[in-house]
């Protein structure tokens, strides 16, 4: 067995053991009850007072690597229980390491590990067009909230997209819908509801024609920098 072999299978070993472990934790603390709702997930990270901004760093964080519930809610949650600016930054940081965290996974693991978080259904519906597409396409979805981000992020580890591209994607388009939810949550930001629609039409409308033409956009963009 060569070295490489041997470094895939104890990384496989380890990342299967820290999640079990981590799974474990939080079925003990009672974590995955408390997410039912809103009022109980916070009821939940208010009971590990003085450490509560920490643990919802490891909510957020686990969000994105194991737990099967979207950021957007749990960032809801802490702009309730700390104030938007505070549960924006928190989640900001909890969601940028988890995204690097499941992309290196599946990186370094490849297609079995991906196999393992990813249904099929979703794997063939998506990973096509993250790997034609690449960057618009993980700009676009990370910018709208209704696609799985987190999915993309590890599917995202599949593709030739570097590190470094990687990180600015998650760095500059992920964070506005995690700010509008702290928003939400702390009582920042109030839209009545035909004003959320609108919002929604005119964003599928933008990344309709992003999709089209957004390939042509960024090679104008690139020629202009280059001269």
């Amino acid at each position: 067995m060569d070295k490489q072999k041997r470094t895939a299978i104890l990384l496989w070993g380890f990342t299967i053991l820290l999640l079990g472990v981590i799974a474990l934790l939080l079925w003990r603390t009672g974590f995955f009850q408390a997410i039912a709702s809103e009022d109980t997930l916070a009821a939940y990270i208010q009971a590990f007072t003085p450490w509560s901004h920490l643990m919802y760093f490891a909510v957020q964080l686990f969000s994105v690597i194991l737990a099967p519930i979207p950021s957007n809610l749990t960032a809801a949650v802490g702009g309730l229980l700390f104030g938007t600016l505070p549960a924006f930054l928190l989640t900001w940081g909890a969601v940028v390491l988890g995204s690097l965290v499941v992309f290196a996974l599946a990186r370094s693991l490849g297609q079995r590990f991906v196999e393992g978080l990813v249904s099929r259904k979703v794997s063939e519906k998506y990973l096509d067009l993250v790997r034609r597409k690449r960057d618009v396409f993980l700009l676009l979805a990370f910018l709208f909230p209704f696609f799985p981000d987190d999915i993309l992020c590890i599917l995202a580890g599949l593709t030739d997209i570097s590190w470094k591209r990687f990180l600015v994607l998650c760095l500059v388009a992920r964070p506005w819908g995690l700010l509008v939810a702290c928003a939400f949550g702390g009582s920042a930001l109030d839209i009545p509801i035909w004003a959320m629609a609108l919002i929604g039409l005119v964003g599928i409308a933008v990344f309709l024609l992003g999709m089209k033409y957004g390939d042509k956009l960024e090679q104008a963009i690139l020629d202009r920098l280059k001269k």
